[in-house]
This record gives C-alpha cells, sequence and structure tokens, in this order.
C-alpha cells in the first residue's frame, strides 16, 4: 500500500524574478508504507528539494505529493523531518528535548516522562536525562534528534543527510541503531544522502537521481538479508550494487 505518492511533480524556482531555476522535472514516484527509502544523486539533482515538498515546506510548481490520498499542503505531526545539522534546543535537557512535541500538544506530566523513558532508552542515553546538549557529543545530539521525532510518534521520518557531519565510526554506528528503531517502529522512511554505502545497507529501495534538473533515472531494489550488520557492508552482493549504481553517478 502506497504511503506517499508523488504525481508529475516539477519544482522550478525564480519564476517571478525572471531567472528561473527548474530543480526537478516530471517526478513520479510511490513509497510504500512501512519501507525504507534512500535518494540519491549528485549535489544539485533536486533530492532535498524533494524531500521537503514530502514535509511540506512548499508546495510543488506543478504536479502534487499526497500523502495517504490527501494533497500536502503544509506541515503536520504525520510528517518528522531530521536535517543534517542537529536541531536540539540548547536549553532544554536531553529529556525535555525528547519529550517537546508531546509537551506543546498538551500531554500529561507522566505521560511525557513515559514518552521520556521510552525513547531515552531506545536511542541509548539512559543516564543522560538530566545533560544539557553543549555537554554531547555530535553523535548523543543526533541521538536526540532522532529521540525527539519518534516521540511525535509521526507517520513518516523524513531524513535530510542526517549522519552527513559525523566521522565513520560513530556514522556506521548510527545506520545500524537507526535500523534498529526502523524494525520496532516500521515507520515509513524517506532518507537522502550522498553515500551509496550508506543508502544500500539502509535501504528496501534506493531512488536514483539525474542531474538537474532532477528526474528519477533508476529505483534499485535491495534484496540484502535483514538485519544488516557490519559483515554486510563487506559482501559482494552490497559491493556489486554500489559499482552499479556508481556507473549511474558518474553518467
Amino acid at each position: 500500500m502506497s504511503k506517499i505518492i508523488v504525481e508529475k511533480v516539477t519544482q522550478t524556482f525564480g519564476i517571478d524574478s525572471g531567472s528561473s531555476l527548474k530543480v526537478l522535472d516530471d517526478i513520479n514516484l510511490e513509497i510504500e508504507s512501512s519501507s525504507f527509502n534512500v535518494i540519491v544523486g549528485t549535489s544539485g539533482c533536486g533530492k532535498s528539494t524533494l524531500l521537503k515538498m514530502m514535509a511540506g515546506l512548499f508546495l510543488p510548481t506543478e504536479g502534487r505529493i499526497c500523502l495517504d490520498g490527501n494533497e500536502i499542503k503544509g506541515t503536520d505531526r504525520r510528517r518528522g523531518m531530521v536535517f543534517q545539522q542537529d536541531a536540539v534546543f540548547p536549553w532544554m535537557t536531553v529529556a525535555k528535548n525528547i519529550s517537546y512535541g508531546p509537551r506543546i500538544r498538551g500531554a500529561s506530566r507522566a505521560e511525557c516522562a513515559e514518552i521520556e523513558k521510552k525513547w531515552i532508552e531506545l536511542v541509548g542515553l539512559k543516564g543522560f536525562e538530566s545533560s544539557w546538549p553543549r555537554e554531547l557529543s555530535g553523535g548523543m545530539r543526533k541521538r536526540v534528534d532522532l529521540g525527539r521525532v519518534y516521540a511525535n510518534d509521526p507517520d513518516v521520518l523524513l531524513m535530510d543527510e542526517p549522519f552527513g557531519a559525523l566521522d565513520v565510526q560513530t556514522k556506521e554506528r548510527m545506520q545500524a541503531e537507526l535500523l534498529n528503531l526502523w524494525e520496532i517502529t516500521k515507520k515509513t522512511v524517506v532518507f537522502v544522502t550522498h553515500d551509496l554505502e550508506e543508502a544500500i545497507f539502509l535501504a528496501d529501495r534506493v531512488i536514483v537521481m539525474s542531474a538537474r534538473p532532477g528526474r528519477i533515472r533508476h529505483v534499485e531494489e535491495i534484496s540484502l538479508p535483514r538485519p544488516r550488520t557490519s559483515e554486510t557492508r563487506l559482501t559482494e552482493e552490497l559491493l556489486s550494487i554500489k559499482r552499479k549504481l556508481w556507473s549511474m553517478l558518474e553518467h
């Protein structure tokens, strides 16, 4: 069953200024419910633009994007967004960052306490409940980001290169932990990255976009068995898919 449907979407910036730039051209895409989808493409191909439109941050110039059959025309809590730069509130503790969404929706103190306990444990921050963001490493702040988005209980998780600023070891650890959260929650995920190995390791499907104006060039179904481990990264199957997708991005 399709969770998100992108129909004939084109995005052109600067139309009113007379110096227009077409970023996306005739995008048609279906995102299945509970699936993990990764979008890859060269810089400037419009993959982040497409993700932000799925979030409802702005509308397409042409076409439409629907969630459960309803056109997306703005932001709401059914879609949670994680950006490359962490977005933790520096004036809140880890626990208060995690429960921010439920709190502003009027959840009781007891409900917030349960939410904090659950997600702090699931994202590996037990013992840091009262810590301030300035006291945390980059990887730990990213855990806070993930915990806060999941605690808000969105239907869809949209992730724009969330691990791009992390060192290699932390990045791989966060990828594994994200997959663990996905296995537990089965949220629909759309994830943007430049990193082909990351894309293949995480995804059910890798969506390859062409250079600007971005079009869907290829969709690769990833049949690597789950759960995926560090050994998965070394398999010939993963490396073969990586070579195939790399050749598409080079031309």
